[in-house]
């Protein structure tokens, strides 16, 4: 078996992203991203509930699932879950261009209407841990020092009688 989930990941154009809001409650939704560096970017508008959470709790995970229509076992659709500390980017540095650039190469058109938007900001994701399901009994934890690098859960008894 893949020891990897990199190819897994390269097919994604979009990332779930779950936020916490003012009262600590949960917020999810999705939004188009890049990754650079091992970290994962998103272009957000100020107006986004994501946005506003993210620049006031900087604790968020991001999610990459199956599509239901490509999945063998809709019980076991292959997923990945990353835990993660975020932080907004300035607009008007180096990296801000390198991203931009980044983003119109895979998102195409509407980023170039978009960078132009002065309330839209880079927001970036930074991989403490994660874990991925690739079917029954396929269980991994991730790591900081290589997030696509399976690591075998140790000591766990799963699906016992």
């Amino acid at each position: 078996m893949e020891r990897s989930i990199k190819k897994f990941l390269e097919n994604f154009q979009s990332l779930v992203i779950s936020s916490l809001d003012e009262h600590n409650l949960p917020f999810t939704s999705y939004a188009p991203f890049v990754r650079k560096d091992n970290k994962f970017y998103v272009y957000l508008s100020s107006m986004a509930k994501h946005s506003h959470n993210l620049t006031k709790n900087k604790n968020s995970s991001i999610f990459f699932i199956e599509d239901e229509q490509e999945c063998e076992n809709i019980f076991a659709r292959k997923r990945v879950v990353y835990q993660c500390t975020t932080k907004k980017q300035a607009r008007d540095t180096e990296e801000f261009k390198e991203l931009i650039s980044l983003f119109e190469s895979k998102h195409g058109e509407t980023v170039s209407m978009l960078k132009n938007m002065k309330d839209f900001s880079f927001f970036e994701f930074e991989v403490i841990k994660g874990e991925a399901i690739l079917g029954f009994g396929k269980a991994f934890n991730l790591e900081k020092n290589n997030i696509f690098e399976l690591i075998d859960r140790k000591d766990l008894k799963g699906h016992q009688k």
